[in-house]
């Protein structure tokens, strides 16, 4: 299938509290992978007290090239900044980071004439203890799943994203829409950047699934079915489960997900 485990890659072990898997996978149709993901923690305990675990998904574009190195640019960036800040929130420092990569992006285009125009969508989440931080861009997304029931957390920046919030089209209507997949925002792009960030961290419960993923899944994957295979499954079974289903039914893009499952309370 062509699918890389990559999240706890070169012996990564994850703390007690979560349970924790991803997957990519080239898709059925394209030539080359321009999906990145990432896990990270830190080493030291007291350190991991105060920013907790970080995820990072990514979808670039831009050719052949040019998607790849963004999303990887922008993985990369988000991690390296995020475990190098201090004395300031986790989602302060998540925002920061974001505006790092969107810059290091833009640099890059400019000194490589055939990487002009690279882009990239960017979707972070941070927990630190029971609370979920996140930092978003692009049309990549950040679910959860709590009692059997899927909540879209992140907004899509995307022109059928902006119809479904003015009401003029419903959310069944934009899964179909033939302009879904055009962007409003993106790291890299020209432009001011515009993210997406609560201004207060989101309360988790045990049992609770976030899924961070790009369109290259839920553009195949319908809501219910994300809740129903989260429901039931671990995180590695939701990441296996969801990638087969995704290119059963034509795998047009790159397919992307981490999955996090929220432990007992006992649990730190």
């Amino acid at each position: 299938m062509g699918a890389d485990t990559g999240i706890l890659k070169d012996g990564m072990k994850i703390r007690a509290g979560v349970e924790a898997a991803g997957l990519t996978d080239i898709g059925c149709q394209r030539e080359n992978n321009e999906d990145h993901f990432a896990f990270w923690e830190p080493d030291s305990e007291s350190e991991f007290v105060e920013k907790g675990r970080l995820a990072v998904v990514a979808d670039g574009m831009g050719g052949y090239e040019g998607g790849q190195v963004a999303s990887g640019l922008a993985v990369n960036t988000v991690i390296d900044v995020y475990s190098k800040s201090s004395g300031s929130t986790p989602q302060a420092i998540l925002l920061s980071a974001l505006k790092a990569a969107h810059e290091r992006i833009r640099e890059e285009a400019a000194v490589t004439p055939n990487l002009y125009g690279m882009g990239t969508t960017c979707t972070a989440a941070v927990i630190v203890s029971r609370n979920l931080f996140f930092a978003h861009v692009g049309d990549s997304r950040l679910y959860l799943v709590r009692a059997g029931s899927l909540t879209q957390l992140s907004r899509d920046h995307s022109y059928v994203g902006r119809l479904v919030e003015s009401g003029l089209i419903s959310r069944d209507e934009a899964e179909f829409h033939p302009q879904r997949h055009i962007l409003t925002a993106a790291l890299g792009t020209v432009g001011e950047l515009i993210t997406d960030s609560p201004e207060t961290p989101f309360p988790l419960e045990p049992g609770d699934t976030l899924i961070l993923c790009t369109d290259g899944l839920w553009g195949q994957v319908r809501d219910e079915e994300l809740a129903r295979i989260a429901k039931n499954s671990s995180p590695a079974e939701i990441c296996n489960e969801l990638v087969k289903l995704a290119r059963e039914r034509g795998g047009p893009d790159n397919i992307t997900l981490e999955v996090i499952r929220m432990g007992p309370p006992s649990e730190t």
